[in-house]
């Protein structure tokens, strides 16, 4: 297994354990995180402030990864993310394109139908 790649699998793993200063820590100073369903975020604080926002409600999660493919600078993580907001949950299939520099992440977008998201976190 490549460096890369062992590197996405400790981040989705890390996932499990809800804590967006170590999971911004995964990031490039310069980092963006583009949830693309939403505008992108850069730097590793914006980061941060953007995970603690919107997982804040959430109580468990564990990102159980389908497929990875990589390439030389890129991992691709297919996944679903099973989690849990008190009462609520959902199972949602992502796909998430992971740039690495430096054995960090420079670039995460992920790809995701949010309706399916909505729908059963409301």
């Amino acid at each position: 297994m490549s460096s890369n790649t062992k590197l996405i699998e400790d981040f989705c793993a890390a996932w499990s354990r809800l804590d967006p200063a170590e999971l911004a820590a995964y990031f490039t100073d310069d980092g963006v995180y583009h949830n693309m369903p939403a505008a992108a975020v850069t730097g590793r604080q914006e980061i941060e402030a953007f995970i603690r926002a919107f997982a804040g409600s959430w109580t468990t999660t564990d990102w159980e990864i389908r497929t990875l493919a990589e390439t030389r600078t890129a991992v691709i993580a297919e996944r679903i993310d099973h989690t849990q907001a008190g009462d609520k949950t959902v199972d949602l299939p992502c796909t998430g394109v992971f740039e690495i520099r430096d054995g960090k992440i420079a670039c995460w977008r992920d790809y995701f139908d949010l309706t399916t998201y909505l729908n059963a976190m409301t």
